[in-house]
């Protein structure tokens, strides 16, 4: 047996699993933490978990990101039966508890949870259909109108300032400032684009401030991939990724949206010309979100649809940057300069939206 299967065979003793782990194997998903996908004999029946190791120089409180978790999902669940939704199990992620109750299993190493699998979905890693786009929109909409009354406390902020572009743009002149691999003189470009666009760093943090745009609960990981379509109809099954659900903007999150449904290229693409934001996708993208999210959002928020796709793919764009001024040591990369690839990528699709950036507010004025 592999040692990731040793490892993981002592892992599932610690969760309420009860069968033998017939093989298990890495799920390349996500950029931060280690997941894997466990198949179970259990009374003659092969069942998948999902175990997955998250990544603690990110999650510096990782019992706050499983509290934030267990709230939201309890929450979501409760909604969906209350709604008398079908297929609950497939439409919302349930965590499988510990032998002694609990939501997670930490050693002195590491900090581990379990998921039961969901069965008959996919992910992509692209867009390839307007119906795709439609289905995204709704999911992510639909997430965030469920949690809009949320009971309790405030949730924990699992990364503070995550969304806070002044900042993120501050971090990013201190790397080129440092430059402590010598790599500044390389990405002149980049950087220069990078600093061209600071005009737009405060937008939406000045009308936050000024209480025109209200904080909401937000998934802040709006990427494409994050959505389980069903096999069969194509239907936005369920929502994953949930470790960066916290307070925040939803603008924030339609402006990933915009990121990683509308340009038919994977985010690290080094084609730069087929880099582009497609219209057609935008318009089944805003449509799907605003059939949910529409329910909600307040006028200013409406107003700064479309804008919220430059923003943050730009921000995006200038963290990817940033990692790759300071080593690699956030984003997990698969082959030298894969960072940099990622922040070209993203600043040719700013450069995409700015033109049509006119086109997109008015077609969301009309929906």
């Amino acid at each position: 047996m592999a040692y990731q299967e040793r490892q993981l065979t002592d892992i599932s003793k610690q969760f309420q699993i009860y069968g033998e782990i017939l093989h298990a194997e890495t799920c390349k998903i996500g950029h931060i933490n280690e997941t894997y996908s466990a198949t179970y004999d259990q009374g003659g029946t092969k069942v998948r978990y999902i175990h997955q190791k998250i990544n603690q120089n990110v999650f510096k409180n990782p019992d706050a990101v499983m509290n934030n978790l267990m709230r939201v999902t309890t929450h979501l669940r409760k909604k969906l039966e209350d709604q008398k939704v079908r297929d609950i199990t497939r439409r919302c992620l349930i965590v499988v508890p510990t032998r002694d109750g609990k939501s997670h299993f930490r050693d002195e190493q590491s900090f581990w949870r379990t998921f039961v699998c969901v069965e008959g979905v996919q992910t992509f890693e692209s867009v390839q259909t307007a119906a795709q786009a439609f289905q995204a929109g709704r999911a992510f909409g639909n997430f965030q109108s469920l949690l809009v009354d949320l009971p309790g406390d405030r949730l924990h902020e699992t990364i503070p300032d995550f969304h806070n572009t002044r900042k993120r743009f501050e971090v990013f002149q201190r790397a080129v400032q440092n430059d402590h691999f010598n790599r500044a003189k390389e990405v002149k470009a980049e950087i220069d684009f990078a600093l061209n666009h600071e005009g737009i760093v405060d937008v939406i943090l000045q009308a936050t401030a000024k209480k025109k745009v209200p904080e909401r609960i937000t998934h802040n990981d709006t990427k494409f991939n994050n959505v389980m379509l069903d096999n069969v109809s194509g239907e936005a099954m369920c929502v994953v990724d949930l470790d960066t659900v916290m307070p925040g903007c939803a603008l924030y999150d339609f402006g990933d949206m915009v990121r990683t449904t509308t340009s038919p290229t994977l985010e690290d693409e080094k084609d730069l010309l087929k880099v582009k934001m497609q219209m057609p996708m935008f318009r089944k993208l805003a449509e799907g979100y605003l059939a949910t999210a529409g329910t909600f959002l307040n006028k200013h928020e409406r107003s700064l649809i479309a804008f919220s796709g430059k923003l943050i793919t730009f921000e995006i764009g200038m963290r990817f940057l940033t990692d790759h001024l300071s080593g690699d040591t956030y984003f997990r990369i698969h082959r030298p300069g894969h960072n940099l690839d990622r922040a070209r990528t993203q600043f040719k699709l700013v450069a995409s939206i700015e033109k049509q950036e006119e086109a997109m507010q008015k077609f969301v004025d009309r929906v």
